[in-house]
């Protein structure tokens, strides 16, 4: 099986945010890679509109 091919982007965040963020990720033993990829996954599912 082929892996994906990812692309890399800047994200800013407030500090509290951010920390926040990253005790979750430890938490639930993921990446904030994961957790910000599936948060757009379902904003982009949530705003596409149908065809």
């Amino acid at each position: 099986m082929e892996k994906e091919k990812k692309k890399s982007t800047t994200l800013r965040l407030d500090a509290r945010v951010l920390k926040k963020l990253k005790l979750l990720a430890v938490e639930q033993e993921t990446s904030i890679q994961s957790i910000v990829e599936a948060l757009v996954i379902d904003y982009i599912e949530k705003h596409t509109t149908r065809r």
